[in-house]
């Protein structure tokens, strides 16, 4: 039962190897240039045995999404505990979902481009974690609004706000001259102006 136990882990550290090189060097290379077998060099493995895992590189690029999104969606939901005022809880929220993107391995924002790849029902999964994900920061934008402190929480500046922060991806850099707590609070005292 043990050594049952044991394999069982091994294949889920497997499978998480895989989704994070994946995600990797479908930023890296792009998905159309990124071969199973590269994936599959990537983690040591032969190049048929990503399919032990998954169906199709498709599906392990969902699966990365998924991932990557759910994983952002715990982190935010930990960080944000417990904060009532909003606009603590907006500044917190700034900083986590910077440090999704910039100080862990989290691929999603640069791989959602990727998802055109994809057929409409995996495109349909991954929208659904993602409107998850963003229902949250809609909700602390209309509480924003509500007391006055935003002048509106509209769809368009969720959006732009996303935009914002996920474009920092393409300038940030850990050795530049502003940390992610500095840009964090420019981008909240932006928005809440």
């Amino acid at each position: 039962m043990l050594r049952k136990r044991q394999g069982a882990g091994l294949e889920a550290n497997r499978r998480e190897d895989l989704l994070r090189a994946a995600a990797r060097l479908f930023v890296e290379k792009g998905f159309a240039a990124t071969t199973t077998r590269d994936i599959a060099e990537a983690v040591g493995m032969r190049s048929g045995s990503p399919f032990y895992h998954f169906r199709s590189k498709q599906d392990l690029l969902k699966a990365a999404m998924i991932e990557g999104l759910e994983t952002g969606y715990r982190r935010l939901q930990a960080a944000s505990a417990g904060l009532v005022d909003p606009e603590q809880r907006l500044r917190v929220m700034i900083r986590t979902h910077l440090g999704n993107l910039l100080e862990g391995d989290c691929q999603v924002p640069m791989l959602l481009y990727e998802s055109r790849s994809l057929d409409a029902a995996a495109r349909a999964e991954i929208a659904a974690v993602s409107d998850r994900y963003q229902a949250v920061w809609q909700a602390t934008l209309d509480e924003l609004a509500a007391s006055g402190r935003l002048r509106s929480s509209s769809q368009p500046l969720r959006l732009l706000l996303f935009g914002m922060l996920n474009w920092t991806t393409q300038w940030y850099r850990r050795d530049g001259e502003l940390s992610l707590d500095e840009i964090a609070e420019a981008a909240a005292d932006h928005l809440l102006g």
